[in-house]
């Protein structure tokens, strides 16, 4: 049997990674949905439930529960959109940024214990090629 192809390797990394928020379930969520509210800003994409259901790859129903959640925790607020009145919209709140942050802290740290003994320019080649499959992925799959 032939070594598994870089495809492999890579959804096997996915598939990793996916499950290791077993232990903190409820931080995981509330990190996943924060953080795709984040992206989508960042990209200066609309933050609706419907987008960060696609964002997330869940149905809009599991987003939404996801979104009320993370309201009711206060690391999300819900306003109108800013370009269209009838639609509504989520941002982050200083508390869900200060939880982002604890929680990019926390990522930073995992992923130097993971590469301890890698040469800086192994990790920002890393660091690179993973930036650029997220990239290439959100313009493959854009509307």
């Amino acid at each position: 049997m032939s070594a598994p192809g870089p495809g492999q390797a890579l959804f096997a990394f996915v598939r990793h990674w996916s499950r290791r928020t077993a232990a903190v379930a409820d931080q995981g969520r509330l990190v996943l949905v924060c953080e795709a509210a984040h992206s989508l800003a960042g990209r200066g994409a609309e933050t609706t439930v419907n987008a960060i259901a696609v964002e997330i790859g869940l149905d809009q129903s599991g987003a939404s529960r996801l979104v009320k959640a993370a309201i009711e925790v206060g690391c999300l607020s819900r306003e109108p959109s800013r370009s269209d009145g009838r639609r509504r919209e989520v941002s982050l709140t200083a508390a869900g940024r200060s939880m982002l942050d604890q929680a990019h802290r926390w990522q930073e740290q995992v992923f130097d214990q993971l590469t301890d003994g890698w040469s800086e320019k192994r990790r920002s080649e890393f660091q690179r090629a993973m930036s650029e499959l997220i990239d290439r992925s959100h313009r493959l799959n854009a509307p």
